[in-house]
């Protein structure tokens, strides 16, 4: 029974080991992420604010804590290497306002000329969205936004697209001009 207890501590303190190892691990990335932020708070302001923030609470002596470690540094140095584009397409991301408004005067032009080219059936296929996305600038979603949009409002199916719709010839007679 004792070895039987000795072996469940000893599994017991095997299955605890990664577990702490894995705690201690991200204590030490929290900590180092925590002290990249803060070095990369500092940094951003002017560096008159620095330098006299730095004089006013250490009487002119070099404050230790602003100054990254070495293992810091290379840490910060190694993730901008391996996710700099990332973190640059995603700041760029966040910092642009949410569009609102008109498209492009030229781009509803291109998508009116299409609407009126394509008024019996307005509906583009997968390749028309490609050619229009390609010509106005727009992106695809933008082009069904606008679809969707002008169909509400703006489009009317005749009595006869309807029966046809429902008799399963969904718009065959219709893309004919």
């Amino acid at each position: 029974m004792e070895t039987y207890c000795d072996m469940l501590e000893k599994y017991k303190s095997d299955l605890a080991r990664p577990f702490d190892e894995a705690t201690t691990f991200l204590n030490k990335i929290e900590m180092q992420l925590g002290n990249l932020c803060n070095d990369a708070s500092i940094r951003s302001l002017p560096d008159e604010a620095v330098v006299s923030s730095d004089e006013d609470f250490s009487g002119g002596e070099e404050v230790q804590e602003a100054q990254p470690r070495g293992e810091d540094q290379e840490l910060k140095e190694r993730l901008l290497r391996r996710f700099g584009g990332r973190i640059s397409s995603l700041k760029l991301e966040f910092s642009k306002k949410k569009k609102k408004g008109k498209l492009p005067k030229e781009a509803r032009q291109t998508l009116l000329e299409w609407w009126n080219l394509h008024y019996k059936w307005p509906y583009p296929t997968e390749a028309d969205k490609i050619a229009l996305a390609e010509t106005t600038g727009l992106d695809q979603k933008q082009i069904n936004n606008w679809f969707i949009n002008q169909r509400k409002r703006h489009w009317k199916p005749s009595e006869n697209m309807q029966f046809a719709v429902m008799d399963n010839h969904s718009g065959q007679f219709f893309t004919d001009d």
